[in-house]
C-alpha cells in the first residue's frame, strides 16, 4: 500500500481506539513479536486478508512507539510466514510518523483451495485460526473439514446410510422419479435396469441407500438421522426469550420431519399459517389479501436450506431452523457458503453445488429447477411486495436468510410496536428515529404514558435526564 494510505489507517485506529476484522496491532518497540502464527493464519483464511501494523501500542492508548529495526523486523516476520502451510507472502510498507518508523505487513487471503492456512509447528487441527472481530480464534473441527471437503471434492450426500431399507422407501415417488429419468435422460431409457439407474443416479451405492436417496424417497428418514429435520417456531416478540401477554414463549412450535419434499410443503404451510395477512380493497371494491411474506420467496429459501445445507457427520445433529419474529423471519441451515462464491456474488454468478446428487434428484422430481434462480426469485418477489430485500449471511459454519416485514414501518407509534422495540434497552435518539416523530411528541405523547402505566421502565430511574438513560420493556 502507499505510505499515505497507511498513515490514514493509523489515524482512524487512534481515533476509534480498536483493532478490526482486518487490522492487527503489534508493538515491536523492543523486538519482533515471537508468535504471529495465529494472525497469519486467521488473515489468510478470510477473503479480504488483513494488515498487521507494527509500531503501535494498543495497551498505551494506541500511541505510536515505532519499531526497533524495520529491516530486521521484516526479515523475522518473513521467517514466520515461511512456517505456515502453505507459505504466506507478506507485502511490507515502511513509513515514518512523528519521527517514529511504522511497518505494515499485508497478508493476502488465500485461495479457498489452499485453506485452511495453518502453522506447521502444531499441525492443521491446532494451527488453523479464523478472525472473529479483533481476535484470532481456533477453527473448529467442522470449519477445517468444510475446507477439506471442498478441496477433496467430498460429497456427503452420497455417503451410505447403514441399515436403510429399500422397502421403506416411498414407492410411488420412486416410480415417478424413474419415469422422469427415462424421459429426461434418454441414454438411460433403454437397456438399463431400474436398479442400475438408482446406482448411476446416486440413490444407491453398491446396493446400499445413500443419504440423498434417503432424504428424497424414504417414508421417514429421521428413523436413521433424527435431527435432519426442521424446527419451526413463531415467537411473540422480536427476540428469542420474550414472553407474550399471556405468558407464552411460542405462538406456534413444531418439529417438521419426513422426506425433503414432505418437509418443504409442511414448512411452507407453517409459515403461511403463522403469517399476518393484510386485506386491500381497490377502487373497484375488489379484495386482495397480501401475505406478510411472499410465499414463493419463502418456498425458495426453505428449499435452498434443504438442498444446500451441510449433510456431513459434523452437522447431522443440527436441524434447519425457521424462526418467525414480529418484525422478521430467519431461516438458518448448517454449512456456510460452498466453494469460491462470496455473499455479494449470490444470485449473480453460477455457484458450485455442495450436494449435486441431491439437487439433481429434486430437479427430476420437479421440486426445483436447479438453474440457480432461487435467490434472484426471492429478491424479485420482495421487490414486488414492497418489502426490504432479504439479507444473506454466512458466519461460523451457518447460512442465514433474514426476511423483514413492514411491521415496524407500519406500526412505529403503536403501543405493541414500541414495547417490542424496547425488548432491549433503547436510547431517546433510537426511540425518536424509530417513531419518526419529533422529540417532544415521542417522549411526551408516546413514551411517557407507557412509563406511567408500568409497561416501560428507565434503566437509570434516579437520573431521568441522564444522557445514558435507556428505556426498556417491563
Amino acid at each position: 500500500m502507499q505510505t499515505e494510505e497507511l498513515r490514514n489507517i493509523i489515524t482512524d485506529i487512534q481515533h476509534q481506539k480498536t483493532e478490526k476484522q482486518t487490522i492487527e496491532l503489534k508493538s515491536a518497540e523492543h523486538g519482533c513479536p515471537a508468535r504471529l502464527y495465529n494472525t497469519l493464519s486467521s488473515f489468510s483464511n478470510q477473503d479480504e486478508g488483513g494488515i498487521i501494523i507494527f509500531g503501535i501500542d494498543e495497551n498505551d492508548d494506541y500511541k505510536i512507539k515505532g519499531v526497533y529495526d524495520p529491516q530486521d523486523l521484516q526479515k523475522k516476520v518473513t521467517e514466520q510466514c515461511k512456517q505456515m502451510e502453505p507459505s504466506v507472502r507478506a507485502l511490507f510498507t515502511v513509513c515514518e510518523i512523528n519521527s517514529k518508523i511504522v511497518v505494515s505487513a499485508e497478508i493476502p487471503g488465500a485461495d479457498i483451495a489452499y485453506r485452511p492456512v495453518f502453522y506447521k509447528g502444531v499441525g492443521r487441527i491446532k494451527g488453523s485460526y479464523i478472525r472473529v472481530g479483533e481476535s484470532d480464534e481456533s477453527m473448529s473441527e467442522y470449519e477445517i473439514y468444510s475446507y477439506e471437503a471442498f478441496r477433496k471434492r467430498i460429497h456427503d450426500d452420497i455417503r451410505i446410510i447403514e441399515n436403510a431399507k429399500m422397502q421403506l422407501m416411498n414407492e410411488k415417488r420412486l416410480n415417478n422419479y424413474l419415469d422422469s429419468v427415462k424421459q429426461e435422460r434418454k441414454n438411460l431409457a433403454e437397456n438399463v435396469s431400474d436398479e442400475e439407474i438408482l446406482e448411476l443416479m446416486g440413490i444407491t451405492s453398491d446396493g446400499n441407500i445413500t443419504l440423498a436417496g434417503l432424504m428424497a424417497f424414504s417414508k421417514y428418514p429421521q428413523t436413521y438421522l433424527p435431527q435432519l429435520c426442521i424446527t419451526a417456531v413463531c415467537l411473540p416478540g422480536t427476540e428469542m426469550g420474550i414472553i407474550g401477554e399471556d405468558g407464552e414463549r411460542f405462538i406456534d412450535n413444531r418439529r417438521i420431519t419426513g422426506s425433503i419434499p414432505d418437509m418443504l410443503e409442511e414448512a411452507v404451510e407453517f409459515v403461511r399459517k403463522n403469517s399476518r395477512t393484510k386485506t386491500i380493497i381497490d377502487d373497484n371494491g375488489h379484495r386482495t389479501d397480501k401475505p406478510e411474506y411472499p410465499i414463493k420467496a419463502v418456498r425458495e429459501a426453505i428449499l435452498n436450506a434443504l438442498i444446500h445445507r451441510d449433510y456431513s457427520i459434523h452437522t447431522e445433529n443440527v436441524p434447519i431452523r425457521i424462526e418467525m419474529y414480529r418484525d422478521r423471519m430467519e431461516i438458518v441451515n448448517s454449512g456456510g457458503l460452498y466453494g469460491k462464491i462470496s455473499i455479494d456474488a449470490l444470485g449473480k454468478v453460477r455457484p458450485e453445488t455442495r450436494n449435486s446428487v441431491l439437487a439433481n434428484i429434486l430437479e427430476l422430481l420437479k421440486i426445483t429447477e436447479n438453474r440457480y434462480s432461487g435467490i434472484p426469485t426471492m429478491r424479485m418477489e420482495f421487490i414486488n411486495a414492497g418489502l426490504p430485500m432479504p439479507i444473506f449471511s454466512a458466519v461460523h459454519g451457518e447460512f442465514k436468510v433474514v426476511m423483514k416485514n413492514n411491521y415496524f414501518k407500519e406500526n412505529t407509534t403503536s403501543e405493541e410496536a414500541i414495547l417490542d422495540f424496547c425488548s432491549v434497552p433503547r436510547s431517546r435518539a433510537e426511540l425518536i428515529e424509530f417513531t419518526g416523530k419529533s422529540r417532544t411528541h415521542t417522549m411526551l405523547n408516546i413514551i411517557a404514558p407507557l412509563i406511567s402505566s408500568g409497561k416501560l421502565k428507565l434503566t437509570l430511574p434516579d437520573k431521568p435526564k441522564s444522557s445514558k438513560q435507556r428505556y426498556v420493556r417491563v
